[in-house]
This record gives C-alpha cells, structure tokens and sequence, in this order.
C-alpha cells in the first residue's frame, strides 16, 4: 500500500473495482440475471439501487458507469438543491447534444429529495439527455415519485449474508495492495463472528470494525477481546424514519393481535434499544387496545392510556416496564375488531349517503321556527319510560334496520351481546303493545 492510501478508510480502499468482487448480490449480477444482461448486450438504462446500507449501492453505480465508458457525476441528494440538479441536468443537455451519448447522472439518497426536485429530473430522463442512477434506502414506492419511477428499473439490493461478509474480511486480511495483508494480521474465529454479527449485513460496518479492531490488537491476531473493545455497544439496524421502522411496529402489532406475548416482548425491546420514540410506541399500544381487542376486554384501552401517562411521568428507562406491562395486557386479552369493524361500516354509509336528513323527532327545535315547522315534534325522552327506552326511530329513513355491531363471542362482548339482545326484545314489545316486564 502506498503512503498516500494510509489515511484513506479501509472500507473505501476495499471497494470493489471488478463485479466478481461484489459479493451477495448474485440475484442481480449472476448468469443470466438483469444485470449480466444488460453488461453483455451493452444496453444501459435508467437504475435505482434500493437496499440497506453498506449492501453495494453505490459501488454497484460506479462500475457500470466505468464500463459503459459514459461520462457520468455523482452528486448527494443531502447536500445538493434544486439549483445544483438544474446545473447538472443542463451539462447534460449540453454534452448529449455535442457528443450524441447521455450522461449518467448518480444521485445518492435520491429519497431525500422532494417532489418538485425529482420532477426536475424527469423531462431530460424522457428525452435521453441523461441515464438516471439513484440509490435508496427507503422504499422507492414511497419514496420516489411515480411518474419518475415508471421510468426507471428498480433493482434490490440483499443485505449481506454471513458468508458474503467473511469473504470480504479474507479479502481485507488478504490483500497487500488495498488492504492489510502486509500487516499478516490473522482473525481468530469467535471474533470474526463479532464482527459478521455486528455488521447486520453491512459491509463498511464490517470493514471499520475489522480496521479499528486491528489498531486496537496487541499482537498479530486480532481477538474477540479487540474487537468487543472496538464496537463498543451494539447499533441497530433502524431508521426511525424508514421501512424498517414500519416493519418493527408492524411485527409488534402483528404479535399482540395473534396473543404471542412474548414476541411481542421482544418487538418491543427491539425498537427501544433502537431508539423508537417511547410515546409513539405508547400511541400504537392505545390504537391496538381500540381496534384489535375493542370491547372483548374495554379495560384494555384505560390500561394502554394509564402506561402512556406512567411513561410520562417517569421517562426512560422506568417508564418503559409500563409500555411493556401494557404489552403483556393487550397480548394476554381477548381479541375483538367487531367495534372497529362496526365503525368502518357506518363510515362507509356516511361516505355513500353523507346528506341523509335527521330525523324530525331527533332535532333540537332552539327556535320558535324550528318548533313550529316539526323540530322535536314525537320526540320521547327514554328516562319517562318504564324500561328507559322507546320505539322511536333514531335512524334517518334511508337507513332504517341498518345493523353495524355484531357483538363476538369472545371476553366482555359476550355480556354486550346479552345487553343489545335486551334492548331489542323491550323495543319488539313496545311495538307489540305489551306492557309486561320482559323476562
């Protein structure tokens, strides 16, 4: 290695420069695939990249660009505006008219630009001005808009699986040009298992585990002791703001709604020491108690509702036993949507028919007009009546007999089912003109 490349990361010195070298993505670049395709017809075209960090996103950008010999920039979605893109976009414009080829144009984080900033692209991707790269990762469903995404291929990038991984760290130990092979360091098995386990499929975060653990060794080999001492502290893989966020919240709400207590446990320590927002865990818990469990167990909601204000009023970490508390409830409690099923129902009804008129016996007569043209008029207060209700109708005429709540068979529901089956057997007999107290 010369001395100009010492200060430059090891996970930059061993970024790949053939695709052989780019392990874990042989769904992409293996035989016959979309990639080897594309290299062997020579055909290039609009690509976002879209996979967790570290899984070949860009290196992936910089090799077919040098081998589609196309002029090309790369650019941070962080750090450019809209002015930046409209620079770029017109030296593009320029070259393909001087030179007839495109540039390829690499945007990274391409998610973190906004709709009118991507729309910018679009005109010179339609006309071929540019080869648009992106990578992402976000869900570029979400995250990129669809005119542009219609015109582009999106292929997903893997994590990188465990074996992928330690060829990378044999290729770092091996190579004397980029790497550290003149040093002859050797990585003993356990902490070569650190390290892997460490990285969550990502291969700069294995790199810089594997450069700061050498620095650390004492001798030749480096141990699981080095390596404990260079990582510290465990970081998770998650973006509070991106899929894998959802996917958490997703695995908790999932967990609870099959009663899996105890993979709802584990959900739920996952995302903390991830760093999720208690609170936002706590709103999720409050929903869930709502629309999964309902009125089969309605101590549920006071339950999720009393753990938000515990955590309130404690903070991190004790405030977090009453969100797990809460968990044990919900997943332990029978399980019910009939409410929020109900719900939805009636809502559809008011989408369908959102001008239905209220009952004239149901309207409140404030005024002497109101009185006088029916407002009120036949209204029966419930509480004159010996069994506190009437047969009056409540509903709006088009609506009459509508049936939204089916009560389940399931915790409390059982006892509202008795109730509402109550109140319909006195109504029955008031319309029948019976006056004897229902059994």
């Amino acid at each position: 290695m010369d001395a100009g490349q010492k200060h430059v990361p090891l996970a930059e010195r061993m970024r790949p420069q053939s695709f052989d070298r780019l392990y874990g993505q042989d769904h992409l670049l293996g035989k016959g695939k979309i990639l080897s395709q594309l290299i062997e017809t020579g055909q290039i075209v609009s690509l976002i990249f879209w996979g967790p960090p570290g899984s070949g996103k860009t290196t992936l950008a910089y090799m077919l660009a040098r081998h589609f010999d196309l002029p090309y920039t790369f650019f941070s979605a962080v750090l450019s505006g809209i002015k930046e893109v409209k620079e770029v976009m017109a030296k593009a414009e320029s070259h393909k008219k001087l030179f007839g080829k495109p540039m390829i144009i690499f945007i990274d984080e391409i998610h973190r630009f906004n709709k009118a900033q991507q729309g910018a692209f679009l005109p010179y991707v339609e006309r071929g001005d540019v080869i648009l790269f992106g990578s992402t990762t976000e869900n570029p469903s979400f995250e990129v808009i669809a005119p542009l995404l219609s015109r582009t291929k999106v292929l997903v990038l893997n994590p990188l699986t465990e074996a992928a991984l330690a060829k990378i760290l044999d290729d770092a130990l091996a190579d004397g040009d980029h790497g550290m092979g003149e040093r002859k360091l050797t990585l003993d098995d356990t902490a070569r298992k650190m390290i892997i386990d460490f990285a969550n499929g990502d291969a700069r975060r294995a790199l810089n585990s594997l450069e700061l653990a050498a620095n650390l060794a004492r001798s030749g080999a480096i141990t699981a002791e080095d390596v404990q001492e260079a990582l510290q502290k465990r970081t998770l893989l998650y973006d509070k703001d991106g899929e894998e966020h959802f996917n958490l919240i997703s695995a908790l709400h999932k967990s609870l709604r099959n009663s899996d207590v105890d993979a709802a446990l584990y959900w739920l320590a996952r995302m903390l020491a991830a760093g999720e927002d208690p609170l936002y865990i706590a709103r999720r818990l409050v929903r869930f108690a709502s629309e999964d469990i309902g009125l089969a167990d309605p101590q549920a909601l006071a339950v999720t509702l009393q753990a938000k204000e515990a955590y309130d009023f404690l903070g991190t970490p004790e405030g977090e036993l009453a969100l797990a508390e809460a968990v044990i409830y919900l997943g332990s409690a029978p399980k019910s949507n009939r409410a929020y099923a109900a719900f939805t129902k009636a809502m559809k009804d008011v989408e369908m028919s959102p001008y239905e008129p209220v009952p004239l016996q149901i309207r409140n007569a404030v005024t002497g007009l109101m009185k006088e043209i029916g407002y009120g008029q036949g209204y029966a207060y419930a509480h004159d009546f010996e069994f506190g209700t009437t047969d009056m109708e409540t509903f709006p005429e088009k609506l009459k007999g509508r049936r939204y709540y089916e009560p389940g068979v399931l915790g409390f529901e059982k006892d509202i089912k008795k109730r509402i089956d109550w109140w319909e057997s006195v109504k029955a007999k008031i319309r029948d003109g019976k006056k004897e107290k229902p059994g």
